[in-house]
């Protein structure tokens, strides 16, 4: 793992944004891995600055996110399709038939993991993979546990995740209690990975990630089995 340690999470962003337009102006028609929450929208916010700016081109690129809720309809504006039209999509030249967020709404999400995943081999893979990281080490929606799915898959959400995400909806009780997410298998698949974390609220979980060993109670941790991993976080988030 590469360790990256910036002043600040504006900082941390900026240095983000810059290793996905790079990867974007070296393969323009890369396929994206996209991650949500609060931690990658300063970095979302620099790539429209770029793109806006005439730096990056974003018409050949395609992305796949990470996970989405369920159940949760796309104009919901706590769905993750929502969240990424609003916050990158909607300011951007992405062709938006190639952006692929997981379904929140379909009949039979088990055929709708296996159809997503079939969709990103086809793709030929993820180039570059953005990643945050939960307090308890989960990726996506992989929440520690004796077992780790290697696929796309439906999950229940654990109390701490849901009580995290609560912040997001008017009260807790409007927090979908499961998610489709990618597995662990399918993320440790991506060519590149750039996983951010800042903030004091994660300084342990970083620690943990860095010293510790691989186990399924941490899954972060499993990133330490990828060859080109870089971890980007601000002072806050690394401590003394």
């Amino acid at each position: 793992m590469k360790l990256i340690v910036c002043e600040n999470y504006a900082e941390m962003s900026r240095v983000a944004a810059r290793m996905v337009a790079g990867q974007v102006i070296a393969k323009p028609d890369c396929v994206l891995g996209l991650a949500t929450g609060s931690t990658p929208i300063g970095t979302y916010q620099e790539l429209i600055r770029l793109y806006e700016n005439g730096l990056v081109d974003f018409k050949d690129v395609v992305s796949y996110n990470l996970d989405e809720y369920y159940p949760i309809s796309p104009e919901n504006d706590q769905s993750y399709r929502y969240f990424m039209n609003h916050n990158l999509f909607d300011h951007i030249n992405i062709d938006k038939n190639n952006t692929h967020v997981p379904s929140g709404e379909m009949a039979d999400p088990d055929a709708e993991c296996k159809k997503y995943d079939e969709m990103v081999e086809n793709a030929g893979g993820i180039d570059l993979q953005i990643l945050g990281i939960g307090q308890n080490g989960h990726i996506g929606f992989n929440e520690p546990d004796d077992f780790l799915y290697a696929e796309t898959h439906v999950t229940d959400l654990t109390e701490n995740t849901i009580a995290v995400n609560s912040r997001f909806f008017a009260s807790i009780d409007e927090v979908p209690k499961q998610a489709i997410t990618m597995g662990l298998g399918n993320i440790l698949k991506a060519k590149k990975i750039l996983l951010l974390i800042n903030g004091k609220a994660k300084s342990a979980i970083l620690h943990t990630l860095l010293e510790g060993n691989i186990t399924t109670r941490v899954p972060a941790s499993f990133l330490k089995a990828h060859a080109d991993v870089t971890i980007i976080c601000d002072k806050e988030a690394y401590g003394e």
